[in-house]
């Protein structure tokens, strides 16, 4: 993987708009005290995504399972939300074939299918329990704190339905994903004999996807978790450098931090050239957002920073969005992510030889002769130009191909960054108060115990 970022400097760009040359040499000068204050947080404990790399005994028992009584199932039902569940939907959607609850057994090479209940809209849970067979579904529970509200009520409706269906036998069914200690889904689980693997205490959801979290289910269909975990390892080793200029992740928020806090460009898009990334940049999304959205500082000042993400995919998005990153407020820095090579590529036929149908157009005929994956290339390299002759920021990350091991490496590559660009901002990245307000305030909506209810600030009162 590599990191592309002349067209975040203005002699990239225009001349006039971007980050001058000499901010980069400045950055530099002042990393080493960031890189330090990251090595002495680590050690306190604080980062605790590096570890993930050394799971060797985790790796062998979620594969042992996943090989025996995980193949045992057709399809695969995760409850989560938020980091619980964003993290499997991007490994399945980057590492599976597209549609893979579409294909029949044998295009799925006989794993199984892979569901992901992440919200308590009543439809959908509806709908996904009225088409999945109770009798051949493992429903794996992941909440690290084991009383996630939306979660646990997804629980206690699908322990209904597996109850109803399979009366005692329904505990065979169910795998919890939890605190290895504490929590109303361990108390659960030491309770009635399900099993279980162990969320580190230590390691926030959005940061957790390397862990047991998003292993199991991604062993579960068939990736290669271990080939995950080696591609994370590749990250870390790079950020171990002190030379901001060798250090992409660190480089990589050090740029977004320059762009936010010099130049107001606090809106910072995803914006991969495949398909398949779709759901990696939704899992950026909430990564950035959650870790640097902030009220107070370290020092406990009220600063309100935080960039606010944005996902898009090319070409798509250049029929959406495009024309407000192009022309719109010099407010956005795009990060594009280029694949150098597809998995497969469909080439664009020729017509007007016998038996191809009538000849094509002049305006047309620049197409046949090259293929759907060169014409979306040709799409990133188009919008990233245009984009710098506009003096619009943009940087690109160039992954070789989508697998495991890229996947992995991009994964740890950006929890890295989010980790340095904390450092940059001045602020805990591994916190999350305003969420935990909005849990205090359902908690006492719904009557939990506990939690008294308050009037609400506005609202209902002003409708029309």
């Amino acid at each position: 993987m590599k990191l592309g970022y002349g067209r975040m400097l203005q002699d990239g760009l225009d001349g006039r708009h971007g980050l001058p040359r000499a901010r980069l040499a400045q950055l530099a000068g002042r990393f080493g005290a960031v890189q330090q204050e990251v090595r002495h947080r680590r050690a306190a404990g604080e980062y605790a995504f590096y570890d993930l790399v050394d799971q060797g005994p985790t790796v062998q028992q979620i594969s042992t399972f996943a090989e025996g009584l995980g193949q045992a199932h057709d399809h695969v039902l995760v409850l989560g939300i938020g980091g619980s569940a964003l993290g499997t939907k991007a490994l399945l959607n980057a590492l599976r074939r597209p549609a893979w609850n579409e294909w029949d057994d044998e295009g799925r090479e006989f794993y199984p299918r892979l569901t992901v209940l992440e919200n308590v809209d009543p439809s959908t849970v509806s709908a996904a329990l009225a088409r999945i067979d109770p009798r051949r579904v493992l429903v794996n529970v992941i909440s690290k704190s084991g009383g996630t509200a939306e979660t646990m009520a997804q629980y206690l409706v699908v322990r209904a339905w597996l109850e109803e269906a399979l009366g005692d036998a329904a505990f065979r069914h169910l795998v919890f994903t939890t605190d290895p200690v504490r929590g109303a889904l361990r108390e659960l689980a030491t309770r009635e004999g399900v099993v279980t693997l162990d969320v580190p205490p230590e390691l926030g959801g959005r940061f957790s996807v390397l862990s047991p979290v998003g292993l199991l289910p991604a062993a579960l269909v068939g990736i290669d978790i271990g080939a995950l975990l080696a591609g994370a390892r590749r990250a870390i080793e790079r950020a171990a450098a002190d030379e901001l200029l060798r250090n992409p992740a660190a480089l990589y928020a050090a740029l977004h931090w320059a762009a936010d806090t010099d130049l107001g460009a606090r809106i910072h898009v995803l914006m991969p050239y495949t398909d398949r990334l779709r759901e990696f940049a939704e899992w950026y999304r909430q990564l950035w957002a959650e870790s640097l959205g902030k009220r107070v500082d370290r020092e406990g000042r009220t600063v309100h920073v935080g960039p606010t993400p944005v996902a898009a995919v090319g070409a798509t998005d250049q029929h959406s969005q495009v024309q407000l990153f192009m022309e719109g407020p010099f407010d956005k820095v795009i990060t594009f992510v280029r694949l150098e090579r597809f998995g497969e590529d469909i080439p664009i036929p020729a017509r007007g030889s016998p038996g191809s149908g009538p000849e094509l157009p002049p305006d047309l005929a620049y197409l046949p002769g090259h293929s759907l994956g060169q014409l979306l290339d040709a799409e990133y390299e188009a919008t990233s130009a245009a984009l710098a002759e506009m003096g619009r920021m943009s940087c690109t990350l160039h992954l070789p191909e989508l697998s495991a091991e890229t996947i992995g490496e991009a994964m740890m590559f950006y929890q890295l960054a989010t980790g340095y660009a904390g450092a940059w901002y001045g602020i805990d990245p591994f916190d999350q108060p305003g969420v935990e307000l909005g849990k205090r305030l359902t908690y006492a909506a719904m009557g939990r115990p506990g939690y008294e209810s308050k009037p609400r600030a506005g609202g209902s009162v002003d409708e029309v």
